[in-house]
């Protein structure tokens, strides 16, 4: 990981609120490392949990009501001929019909930046959203959860492989908030349980290894998987407490990387910030490992990206929808969930900037 470019180098996530395409990918298009667009609100195709389990036997996407479930005779009806092409990686290809963005993300010309990146939802992500015909989680089935797995890591593969053709430093991120999920007390499948599952699936996950999660879980817990990027939500952390640290400072010694979820895409958060006020947030973190982790911040700096802290669909401030009487509601929203991510993106651009100034990376 010592030759990734770094540097407080801007990306963002991989959801954006956006409806038309060209603007989504002109967008993801201005970071230092930019990303194929998932287009949600345009299209259900790509929904999160409906595009990346396309093809997985059982699975039912119904569009109308914008809900994925899983039917279980079905998916034994199914499992026979999913095996005979599951050593097939074509198998597991992003279908045009499946995405909005993806493959005109790749008519692009990608080779002139750092790095680009993709993403893929997480097994446990899926894994617990979607539910069988008894309103079960999927992950909670044994033999399910074992070809879920499988299906992902397959599906990470492909992926990157189109990726790595368009740019030597192409990477992916398995995005996954279940993590947290498996801490609870209610849930039948442990962090444990956990921890070995996504150690398997990353034993075959091509480098730099990437984790992206924008619900806080025990850092100690999460560096100790064997990945390059860890990408999580730093914003309302507000402490860096002595023990994540340490576990950054780790973890930073092995040469790997962080990336800052720092801008917050809540209006009534980001109103209070500015890139000043966040790129100071951010030299505090960096201050307190070195403090606890003995790594310099100079070489924090080296090893960290920057980046907002979450996607942002459902949770603007509609306060402006009292000024537009005679708009439909969710125009109103669409407006200003874009308006609020674009801000956040152009925040994190700058704070790149102030960072690399501040550590001599211009």
């Amino acid at each position: 990981m010592n030759n990734f470019p770094a540097y407080c180098n801007s990306t963002s996530m991989g959801i954006l609120p956006h409806v038309d395409e060209k603007k989504a990918l002109n967008l993801a298009l201005s970071l230092d490392i930019p990303f194929w667009p998932q287009l949600p609100l345009k299209d259900f195709r790509d929904d999160m949990w409906a595009q990346f389990s396309r093809d997985f036997p059982g699975i039912i996407v119904d569009f109308e009501n914008k809900k994925v479930r899983l039917n279980k005779t079905k998916f034994y009806e199914e499992l026979n001929d999913y095996s005979l092409k599951m050593d097939d990686i074509s198998s597991f290809e992003i279908k045009e019909e499946h995405s909005t963005t993806f493959y005109k993300f790749l008519e692009m010309d990608l080779s002139t930046y750092p790095a680009i990146r993709g993403q893929v939802t997480g097994p446990l992500n899926l894994g617990f959203r979607i539910l069988d015909e008894e309103n079960k989680p999927i992950i909670y089935h044994d033999d399910i959860r074992e070809l879920l797995f499988d299906f992902v890591k397959k599906k990470i593969l492909w992926q990157y492989n189109k990726l790595k053709e368009k740019n030597k430093n192409a990477f992916i991120w398995i995005d996954e908030p279940g993590i947290a999920w498996t801490f609870s007390s209610f849930s039948g499948y442990n962090d444990i349980q956990a921890k070995n599952d996504l150690t398997d699936l990353y034993s075959d996950f091509p480098r730099p290894r990437g984790l992206h999660l924008c619900i806080n879980v025990d850092m100690d817990y999460l560096t100790d998987f064997d990945i390059d990027i860890l990408s999580f939500e730093a914003y309302q952390m507000e402490i860096l407490t002595k023990s994540a640290a340490c576990s950054l400072g780790k973890f930073l010694g092995k040469g790997k990387i962080i990336s800052w979820g720092i801008v917050p895409t809540v209006s009534v958060f980001l109103d209070k910030e500015t890139p000043d006020t966040l790129t100071e947030k951010v030299i505090h973190y960096m201050k307190q490992i070195e403090m606890y982790g003995g790594v310099s911040s100079e070489q924090v700096a080296r090893q960290s990206l920057v980046a907002p802290a979450r996607c942002c669909l459902k949770n603007a401030d509609l306060t402006d929808l009292k000024k537009n009487p005679h708009h439909r509601i969710e125009e109103i929203e669409q407006g200003i969930e874009e308006e609020l991510v674009e801000k956040a993106i152009e925040y994190t651009i700058e704070i790149s900037r102030k960072l690399k100034k501040r550590f001599g990376f211009l």
